[in-house]
C-alpha cells in the first residue's frame, strides 16, 4: 500500500485531498477484511469479498456517491497490482458502481454575496482583513481551496493584476484578478507588514501566528460569512468555487473561457454549470412570460 500511495503522489501526482480519501477509503477496505475474513493483505481479495465489503456500506445508509469514490479507489489499487504483477486477475472488472444521482453544485445568491463583501465591516486588523481577502480570492477567481492554501506573495503580480495557480497535476494557470480582490490584497499585506515585518513568509494567507492557512481553518472562516446571508448548509469553499462559475455564466461568459479560469482538464466538467443557469432562465420565463 505504501508503494501504491507513493505512485499516486509522485507520478499520478494526485492531490492532496484525494490521497487522504484514498488512505481513508484503502484503510476502510484493508481493517473490514480483516476483521471479517481475518485476511491481512487487500491483495488476496476477490469480486466476492469486495462485493461484500461493499453491501455493507450500502447497508450503513453510505451515499452512493462515496462508495463510487471508494470503488474508485480500489479500481487504482488493483490496476497497481496488476502493473507491479502482484496479482494475476483483476477482481474490479467483476463490480459496478451503484448509480449516483446528479447533484447541481450548489452556489449562493450574487446580490447577497456582493453586499456583503461591500457593505459588512470586516474587523480593522489582520485577522479581519485576512477573512475578507479569502472570500475575495475563492470568488473574484473561482480557485480551488488547496490551490489558495499554496499561493506564495511572489505568484501575484499587481501590475498585471493576475496570479498564478498551481492545479491539479501540478498544471499552472494564470489568473486575473479584480479590484475589489486586489484593495483587499493591498490592506492584507499592509497588515501583515505593520504585525510580522518583511518575513518573507513563503504562503501568501497564514495564521496569527505567522504559520500557513489549513483546509479546516479556511472552512471555518466561509461557513461563518455565509450563513450571515443563508440557511443552506451549503456553505464550504467549494461553493465559492461553483458561485464563481454560475455568476459568470450568468452574465453571458463563455464556457471554454471559465473551463480555463476553472484549470478544468475538460469541458465536460465545466458543463455542469449550464443546468444551473437553465434553471434561472425558466424562473424568468415563469415570471415574465405572458403564457407562462
Amino acid at each position: 500500500m505504501d508503494l501504491f500511495f507513493k505512485y499516486l503522489q509522485y507520478e499520478k501526482r494526485y492531490s492532496p485531498h484525494t490521497l487522504t480519501s484514498y488512505h481513508t477509503d484503502l484503510g476502510q477496505f484493508a481493517a473490514y477484511l480483516q476483521q471479517v475474513y481475518e485476511i491481512s493483505d487487500a491483495a488476496e481479495a476477490d469480486h466476492t469479498l469486495i462485493r461484500s465489503w461493499l453491501l455493507t456500506l450500502v447497508q450503513n445508509n453510505i451515499k452512493p456517491r462515496s462508495i463510487n469514490r471508494k470503488i474508485a479507489c480500489l479500481r487504482s489499487y488493483y490496476r497497481f497490482l496488476m502493473a507491479q504483477e502482484r496479482i494475476k486477475v483483476n477482481p474490479m472488472l467483476r463490480i459496478k458502481a451503484p448509480k449516483a444521482t446528479k447533484k447541481l453544485p450548489a452556489f449562493v445568491q450574487e446580490e447577497p454575496f456582493n453586499n456583503l463583501l461591500d457593505s459588512f465591516e470586516f474587523e480593522d486588523n489582520f485577522e479581519g482583513q485576512r477573512d475578507r481577502l479569502i472570500l475575495e480570492f475563492l470568488y473574484g477567481t473561482g480557485i480551488r481551496l488547496a490551490e489558495l492554501i499554496n499561493i506564495a506573495p511572489s505568484d501575484i503580480e499587481v501590475r498585471a493584476k493576475t496570479v498564478r495557480v498551481l492545479g491539479k497535476g501540478n498544471k499552472e494557470r494564470i489568473v486575473p484578478l479584480n479590484d475589489s480582490l486586489l484593495l483587499a490584497l493591498d490592506a492584507y499585506q499592509e497588515e501583515k507588514k505593520r504585525l510580522f515585518g518583511d518575513n518573507n513568509s513563503v504562503k501568501l494567507l497564514v495564521t496569527i501566528k505567522a504559520r500557513p492557512l489549513y483546509p479546516k481553518f479556511i472552512y471555518r472562516v466561509v461557513k461563518k460569512y455565509i450563513s450571515m446571508i443563508t440557511t443552506s448548509d451549503s456553505n464550504s469553499p467549494h461553493v465559492l468555487r461553483h458561485s464563481f462559475a454560475t455568476h459568470l455564466l450568468n452574465k453571458g461568459a463563455d464556457l471554454n473561457a471559465i473551463k480555463d479560469l476553472l484549470g478544468h482538464a475538460s469541458l465536460a466538467a465545466t458543463q455542469v454549470y449550464t443546468h444551473n443557469s437553465i434553471e434561472q432562465l425558466k424562473s424568468v420565463f415563469e415570471k415574465a412570460h405572458p403564457k407562462a
